[in-house]
């Protein structure tokens, strides 16, 4: 069924509202200060939520095509990189879209998106081995999330190039003042979301993809899942790995991933500025999702092997090889035997990197809430830790995000 047929109520990828009202523990029950599951009305913008893209960028693409793609790719560009009045007689698409995107919502408080930029960079590779190996390797084993990805040549242009792009995007959002108007994560956002409405025009004319079964390519319930693997699933994951997090550390987290991912397109529905709220919204997300398949097993092999194609200028072998166990052994801590097997991954790993480092880890970050000198060092070497990773997935290559297909 092609994505411009009629769709039906409910794709079949998503739970029946029925099961998805499993009862909640106690516990996390009062942590989160509500049940996990949905309310009716809840379960309905989840489900419909898979077949919502992004109006505001998907008509500016329309635009484009109907303009001429070159110039319009050209004019977008330049309104990006100097502002909308740069434009001389610019089109009213493109004018509507730079007005909007420029009015930053009340809700934005660039100090505290600035304090959580502080916080990131002093996690180090820590963050980054929660959103590799746990977001990004536990999201595999969401098979409804994978078929953009699979359709899209995911499995065949290198997993090693577009892990390293995320990871571009990510330092760009985190940098100081990245986020505002010029800043590079600003930038980088409205290209990756360039591209993520050209991917979902070209996939959903597509007669491969089973829209009755998936919904809409690159959905806002998919992009909301996406955010929320940024803010909650790595605040999580952090806690797990030994890195304290405070409250006022967590909101400025969640803020931050708030606004870049409005700017990306995702619905302010979806936006959650706490981590309670950003756990419900997730768990709400994953409920529209399908069990894991031959595409879990097949990305998440690929995303293992991605270690061994670092760069690195003294002692290669020896360091990817060091850096791929070590990789594996996180995702075991965090997933277990069963999820590692239907991601494809190897047998008989351990989590003997974690729980190895875990304790200095743990009285490593515990002693920076007393020694201030500490945590400004910290911030320093973990953010230079940060970009030399970036750097040896890239090696010898342009360190940019793939380039829309205009």
């Amino acid at each position: 069924m092609n994505a411009s047929a009629q769709p039906p109520a409910v794709p079949e990828r998503a739970r029946p509202y029925a099961k998805t009202q499993a009862p909640t523990p106690y516990l996390l029950r009062r942590f989160l200060g509500r049940p996990l599951a949905p309310s009716e009305a809840e379960y309905q913008a989840a489900t419909e939520g898979l077949w919502h893209g992004d109006p505001a960028m998907d008509t500016l693409v329309d635009w484009m095509y109907d303009h001429g793609t070159r110039e319009g790719r050209a004019l977008f560009e330049q309104a990006l990189e100097q502002g909308i009045d740069a434009v001389p007689a610019a089109p009213e698409r493109l004018r509507s879209f730079f007005e909007r995107i420029d009015r930053r919502p009340d809700w934005v408080d660039p100090a505290l998106i600035d304090e959580g930029a502080r916080f990131i960079h002093r996690t180090g590779l820590t963050a980054t081995y929660v959103l590799r190996d746990l977001a990004l390797m536990g999201g595999y084993l969401l098979s409804g999330f994978n078929q953009s990805l699979v359709l899209t040549g995911a499995l065949s242009q290198g997993t090693a190039r577009r892990v390293a792009e995320t990871g571009k995007w990510w330092i760009d959002c985190t940098e100081p003042g990245g986020l505002s108007r010029f800043g590079e994560g600003f930038k980088t956002t409205l290209r990756v979301r360039l591209v993520h409405s050209l991917v979902r025009r070209n996939l959903g004319g597509r007669e491969e993809w089973d829209a009755a079964r998936w919904g809409l390519p690159l959905c806002q319930t998919d992009m909301a899942a996406t955010y929320l693997g940024f803010s909650v699933v790595m605040l999580g994951g952090l806690r797990k790995l030994g890195v304290p997090v405070t409250g006022r550390e967590a909101r400025a987290v969640m803020h931050l991933w708030s606004y870049a991912c409005w700017v990306m397109g995702v619905d302010e529905q979806w936006l959650a500025f706490n981590e309670q709220d950003g756990a419900v919204r997730l768990h709400h997300c994953l409920m529209t999702q399908s069990r894991p398949d031959w595409t879990s097993r097949e990305l998440g092999a690929a995303l293992a092997r991605e270690p061994l194609e670092r760069h690195f200028k003294r002692f290669q072998g020896p360091r990817r090889w060091l850096l791929y166990r070590q990789h594996l052994s996180v995702s075991r801590y965090f997933l277990d035997r069963e999820k590692m097997g239907q991601l494809g991954l190897p047998a008989g790993v351990t989590p003997w990197y974690p729980l190895l480092t875990l304790v200095p880890r743990l009285l490593g970050y515990s002693a920076q809430r007393w020694l201030p000198g500490l945590e400004a060092r910290q911030r320093r070497r973990g953010r230079d830790a940060q970009h030399r990773a970036l750097a040896s997935m890239f090696g010898d290559g342009e360190r940019a995000v793939t380039e829309p297909p205009l």
